[in-house]
């Protein structure tokens, strides 16, 4: 299972030659015979605030991520929150991708004039081969069209591959208040900054255009709709001498922040996760967005996660829930498949009694039912 967790979470993206590996993985997990409802923790715990819907990326589970239509999709199910991840083109515009690196959620690869773009760079202390969209300026990032990132697992999302364009920053802020006036809810963004200390070493620092785009906005303050989030410590650390809005440490089940000893920054996820750690992250942020492993990992006991951040004054928002059995504890799943739809309906009632603050799924609407039901 822990080969799954790690190719498959928030941060990182699944290769093709993968899929083998899942249902390898999945195919030795225990039957299905356990019920759901069986292993359901029997505390129950009142979070700090109400829950909120983040969707993760749009309605990722069904279309290409990061599009103006996986967004309003999601809107159109419950969210709360939608979600880009945020890097820069390089001419300076904040635009919604997984990864600086385009090549797995663009179709650049068949485009014979940026053929010449494709090169190797190391971010993150990792060596990534592909394009880049620092190499691109927007009018270049325009011509482009998002594809489904994880096309083995979903399919029928694949199938809207080349038809929506790459969202700006600015065009997701304009989709947030169109639909808070067209639904009358307060529809919120929940950004990500992307690389925060690679870009800054390239000479394209986020911090201060976030926050001038964001008070552009009318968003400037702790009851903005706005959350941002990094599993970097130092860009949270700027952004919280210069902006009151609220801010969210992200934090893996391993190893650590791309600025780990940087300024004091903690040398690990683990060490964050520890009450002392929690109460540094108190200090310039308003919650945390763990790995949902972090807080249980539906096979042992909770950890005590969930009471050590409410007792720092922390809100948790965990990541991320998926129905494809390939994202779920053996517990959940239905069948070998990894493809499959397991019951991620229980999974996330089960985190919502622990007392989680919100959460962020793939799948807006059936996060919406559950909470409806839990509450």
């Amino acid at each position: 299972m822990k080969l799954i967790w790690t190719a498959l979470g928030k941060r990182n993206p699944i290769s093709g030659a993968f899929a083998g590996v899942m249902l390898a993985v999945l195919a030795s997990g225990p039957a299905t015979g356990q019920t759901a409802a069986m292993t359901i923790p029997a505390t129950t715990a009142k979070p700090l605030s109400p829950p909120i819907l983040i969707a993760h990326r749009g309605a990722s589970g069904l279309s290409p991520e990061h599009t103006i239509f996986a967004y309003r999709l999601a809107i159109e199910q419950g969210a709360d929150f939608i979600e880009p991840d945020l890097v820069l083109t390089k001419d300076n515009v904040f635009i919604a991708r997984h990864e600086n690196d385009i090549t797995g959620t663009t179709n650049v690869a068949s485009h014979p004039e940026f053929a010449a773009r494709k090169t190797t760079k190391i971010i993150d202390g990792a060596s990534h081969t592909g394009w880049f969209a620092e190499d691109f300026t927007l009018l270049e990032i325009k011509t482009l069209r998002a594809v489904e990132r994880l096309p083995q697992l979903r399919p029928a999302s694949a199938k809207y591959d080349g038809q929506f364009a790459i969202p700006t920053l600015a065009e997701i802020i304009a989709l947030a208040k169109a639909e808070t006036r067209t639904t009358g809810r307060a529809i919120g963004i929940y950004p990500e900054t992307k690389h925060p200390s690679y870009f800054q070493s390239i000479g394209k620092p986020m911090e201060e255009k976030l926050v001038a785009e964001l008070n552009a906005a009318g968003w400037d303050s702790a009851d903005a709709p706005v959350f941002i989030q990094s599993f970097e410590v130092n860009n949270l650390k700027a952004l919280h001498a210069i902006t009151k809005i609220r801010l969210i440490q992200l934090m893996d089940a391993s190893g650590g922040p791309a600025d780990a000893g940087v300024n004091g920054a903690a040398a690990s996820y683990a060490a964050m996760a520890t009450p002392a750690g929690l109460r540094a992250i108190a200090s310039y942020a308003y919650g945390i967005g763990p790995n949902k492993n972090l807080i249980w990992d539906g096979k042992a006991a909770p950890t005590t996660m969930v009471a050590d951040a409410h007792a720092v004054g922390l809100r948790l928002h965990p990541w991320t829930f998926r129905a494809e059995n390939a994202f779920l504890p053996a517990i959940y799943r239905k069948g070998t498949d990894p493809a499959t739809h397991g019951d991620i309906t229980a999974e996330i009632q089960a985190y919502l009694n622990l007392g989680v603050d919100g959460f962020f799924t793939d799948f807006a609407l059936i996060g919406f039912n559950a909470r409806k039901a839990a509450h």
